[in-house]
């Protein structure tokens, strides 16, 4: 057994393995991916704020959507980043306590909805149309530019769907890619027990 882990006691040592955490150097932490939504007030500096309480913990954030909600003060934010859940669990204590901060709830391990729109731009020619559009059919993706060389299609669905399409659209000669982000929200069923 490691010194390290004979110094540690049996709860640290369940609090750790429960957390994800490495007990030893040679083994990996149980990282994982975290979304978290966030509703803030509308101030100056609130997505900065936010922001660099992650890079400060040295969290890179995968992905940042902000929009408004119903309440044109509030806009809701998701966040996706990862870490074991002791130290997302902090980040997200701290975050609770900005002052903009009005709600913060991490959806990662709840049922929840989540959802990414992209931008594709691909280099097609007459001839190769059927085929692509028999292929924007199946992820029911939208065309929404079309030019003598090339088209733009739009898709939105969860990330899984938005990259298997892109892998998709690479045999075509894919030339931009944009994507929004992802927003997430609780699910809640209708009949709920």
């Amino acid at each position: 057994m490691n010194t390290e882990m004979e110094t540690l006691t049996q709860q640290q040592i369940f609090r750790k393995r429960a957390a994800g955490e490495a007990l030893q150097p040679e083994e990996a932490d149980m990282s994982h991916r975290h979304v978290v939504t966030v509703l803030v007030e509308n101030t100056i500096g609130a997505l900065n704020r936010v922001a660099n309480l992650f890079s400060q913990r040295g969290f890179n954030l995968e992905s940042v959507s902000v929009g408004g909600t119903k309440d044109p003060s509030l806009s809701r934010m998701t966040l996706v980043t990862t870490g074991n859940d002791r130290v997302i669990g902090q980040v997200i204590r701290q975050l609770d306590g900005l002052l903009d901060t009005i709600l913060v709830d991490d959806v990662t391990s709840v049922d929840h909805v989540e959802r990414e729109m992209c931008l594709v731009k691909v280099r097609c020619t007459g001839e190769q149309r059927p085929a692509l559009m028999s292929v924007v059919e199946v992820f029911r993706a939208t065309a929404i530019n079309i030019t003598p060389d090339s088209m733009t299609f739009e898709v939105t669905g969860p990330p899984t769907k938005v990259n298997a399409f892109i892998g998709m659209m690479k045999e075509y000669d894919l030339r931009e890619v944009a994507r929004s982000g992802r927003v997430a929200m609780r699910r809640q069923l209708a009949f709920e027990y």
